[in-house]
C-alpha cells in the first residue's frame, strides 16, 4: 500500500507539470485567438461623405455625430437628415467592415423616402475607432439601443422632433445580432431587415478566426469558443441565440436576406425565419446572389436592385 502511494505521487510530481503547462497553453492560445479576432484589421473608409459629396447634394449634406453609449464609450456615425418628423433608419455594418461600406444605401434610401439615416460604426470599427475591443453583438447591442435614444433626441429645423415615432433597422451578420436585439427591446422599431444572420456571437467568432487563421480551422474555432469566457469574463458578451431573440420580436416587419455568396450564413437565417412569433410580417429572400454580405463586390445592377429590395421594405414599413 505504501509502495502504491509513493508511485502514485511520483506519477503526480512527473505529469503535474506538463499537464499544467498544456492548460496554460490552451487557455493562452484560446485567448489570444479571441483577442485578435476582438480587434478587426484597421483599413480606410471606401467612401466619404466629402468625396461621395461630389457627385450627390444629398451626401454632401451628411454630418459626423458622436453620442454616448452605456459604458461610457464614444460612439459615432454619419447623419443624414430627413423630413421633421418622419422615419429614420439606421444601417449596420458586418464584422470587419465600416459605415463606408453602407453609405451609397444610406443616400438612395434618404433620396427615395427623405426619412433620416444614421450610419454607425460598430465599435473597434472604421477609422481610429475610440473603443478597440469588439464584442460580436453584445456591448453593439447596448450601442445601437444608445443610437435609437439618440436620434429621438435630435430636433428639426422648426424645433419639432426630428424624427417621430417609426424607426427601422438594418443590420448585416454581426450587425443583425444588435439589430435584432433592439427591435426585441424597443416597441418604436417598427421595421428590421437582417441580412446572412449568424446563430449567435460564437458564429462571428468562428467565423473571424477562421478567416484569420485558416490553417487547423476546426481546432482554433472551438479554442476560440473556449476564450470567449475568459477574455469577456466581465464583459458583456452575449450567448443567447439569434432564434431565441427572434422570438421576442413580435408584431414587427421583418426582412430576411440571405445569398449563396455566404453560405455558413444562409441556413441559419433561413430557420430564423421559424423563430419569430405569429404577429410578425415576415417576408423573406434567402437566394440572392449576391446577399449583403458581400455587396460591396456586386456590379452596379446587382447593387442598385439589393439597394432597391430594401428602400420599398423601408418605405411600406415605416409609413
Amino acid at each position: 500500500m505504501l509502495q502504491a502511494s509513493r508511485l502514485l505521487k511520483s506519477l503526480t510530481r512527473l505529469f503535474l507539470p506538463a499537464i499544467l503547462l498544456i492548460v496554460v497553453a490552451v487557455a493562452g492560445g484560446s485567448v489570444w485567438l479571441v483577442y485578435s479576432a476582438a480587434r478587426p484589421v484597421k483599413t480606410t473608409y471606401l467612401v466619404t461623405p466629402e468625396k461621395y459629396g461630389r457627385l450627390s447634394t444629398r451626401a454632401a449634406q451628411i454630418t459626423d455625430e458622436n453620442w454616448s453609449d452605456p459604458d461610457g464609450s464614444t460612439s459615432r456615425g454619419w447623419l443624414l437628415k430627413g423630413i421633421e418628423n418622419g422615419p429614420a433608419v439606421i444601417l449596420i455594418h458586418k464584422y470587419g467592415a465600416d459605415r463606408s461600406y453602407v453609405l451609397n444605401l444610406g443616400v438612395k434610401l434618404n433620396e427615395s423616402t427623405n426619412y433620416t439615416v444614421l450610419m454607425p460604426d460598430l465599435r473597434a470599427h472604421g477609422e481610429n475607432p475610440s473603443v478597440e475591443n469588439a464584442s460580436f453583438g453584445g456591448c453593439e447591442s447596448e450601442d445601437l439601443s444608445s443610437a435609437v435614444q439618440y436620434l429621438r433626441g435630435l430636433k428639426g429645423p422648426n424645433g419639432n422632433p426630428l424624427v417621430g415615432k417609426s424607426i427601422g433597422v438594418y443590420g448585416v451578420e454581426m450587425g443583425a445580432l444588435p439589430a435584432l436585439s433592439a427591435a426585441a427591446k424597443d416597441q418604436g422599431i417598427t421595421a428590421v431587415a437582417v441580412d446572412s444572420v449568424p446563430q449567435d456571437s460564437d458564429d462571428v467568432v468562428r467565423e473571424a478566426v477562421v478567416k484569420r487563421y485558416p490553417f487547423g480551422s476546426a481546432a482554433t474555432s472551438r479554442l476560440a469558443k473556449i476564450g470567449t469566457y475568459l477574455y469577456f469574463y466581465d464583459g458583456c458578451y452575449r450567448r443567447d441565440s439569434a432564434c431565441a431573440t427572434a422570438a421576442t420580436v413580435s408584431a414587427k416587419n421583418v426582412l430576411l436576406l440571405a445569398g449563396v455568396d455566404a453560405p455558413e450564413f444562409q441556413d441559419s437565417t433561413n430557420k430564423l425565419a421559424k423563430c419569430f412569433p405569429s404577429g410578425a410580417k415576415i417576408q423573406s429572400f434567402t437566394n440572392l446572389s449576391p446577399s449583403g454580405y458581400s455587396i460591396v463586390n456586386a456590379s452596379l445592377d446587382q447593387s442598385d436592385a439589393y439597394d432597391q429590395r430594401l428602400i420599398d421594405f423601408f418605405h411600406n414599413s415605416l409609413e
